[in-house]
């Protein structure tokens, strides 16, 4: 996998780079997830995206844009993962709905500070915001990102949430995945032995709640654990960041190719 990832290449020069956006609840482990894949890629210990071990409030407040480095000085892989302020369940806390839609049609720019009571307006906010988004600014594959471990205390109100920037990203078109994080603490055997991931009853229940309350097909839903207390790689984690990473390009690429068509 990460020979094929090493050789990516992009299928239109319609856009420089995809672009991955990360979204989630406060302390899904959006974050933790794009580190986990810059150490998976590395084959090391990196921080390419901080995340706070203290649970609350979300700890990402500004939207950044997160390369990864190929071996070779100045070589990166063609793909960006963005990541947001959390989604929470009160309205005046979180990131607003409407600025996630914004992302994903490439109205924000980079290090916009999110606002959660009133989302970003080209009046208000010239400097953050981009009046004529190209292919390449807008988002081109959507990730939610959500814990195995609390699926079912998730409210029903970050769900609504959740669920209206799915609706938008549909409406256009869209790819949508789920990286369902923290495998290893609803399952004691896959705490054991993470290969059997895709073998246990428990996580398949999980996947199952997440199709259900999201509506993303279980194909497109991928039980990971992040890196979070592992200093030196470890294989099995790698593989299933891989495998998450693998399609999710592959999906963005597919999407990416399909936009440069019909324009």
């Amino acid at each position: 996998m990460l020979d094929r990832l090493q050789k990516f290449q992009l299928r239109t020069t319609s856009v420089s780079q995809l672009r991955i956006l990360v979204h989630g609840p406060v302390g899904a482990g959006k974050s933790s997830f794009i580190t986990s894949i810059n150490n998976a890629l590395r084959g090391c210990n990196t921080a390419a995206a901080l995340a706070s071990s203290i649970s609350g409030s979300s700890f990402t407040l500004k939207y950044k844009t997160y390369r990864f480095k190929k071996d070779l000085p100045g070589s990166y892989y063609p793909f960006v993962f963005n990541d947001i302020m959390g989604l929470e369940s009160d309205h005046l806390q979180g990131v607003h709905s409407a600025d996630i839609i914004s992302i994903l049609q490439g109205h924000i720019k980079e290090d916009y500070t999110f606002n959660p009571v009133s989302p970003l307006a080209k009046e208000k906010n010239k400097e953050y915001y981009n009046i004529s988004p190209s292919l390449n600014d807008k988002v081109h594959c959507l990730v939610s990102v959500l814990r195995a471990d609390n699926i079912s205390l998730i409210s029903d109100k970050v769900i609504k949430k959740l669920q209206t920037v799915r609706e938008k990203a549909t409406d256009m078109g869209i790819p949508q995945v789920i990286v369902m994080s923290m495998v290893d603490s609803v399952c004691p055997i896959v705490q054991r032995d993470l290969t059997k991931v895709y073998h246990s009853k428990k996580i398949k229940e999980k996947m199952q709640e997440c199709s259900y309350r999201l509506g993303i097909p279980m194909n497109c839903i991928f039980p990971v654990q992040n890196y979070h207390e592992q200093i030196t790689n470890n294989t099995d984690m790698d593989v299933l960041l891989l495998m998450a990473l693998r399609n999710i390009i592959d999906f963005a690429n597919d999407y990416v190719e399909d936009q440069a068509y019909t324009e």
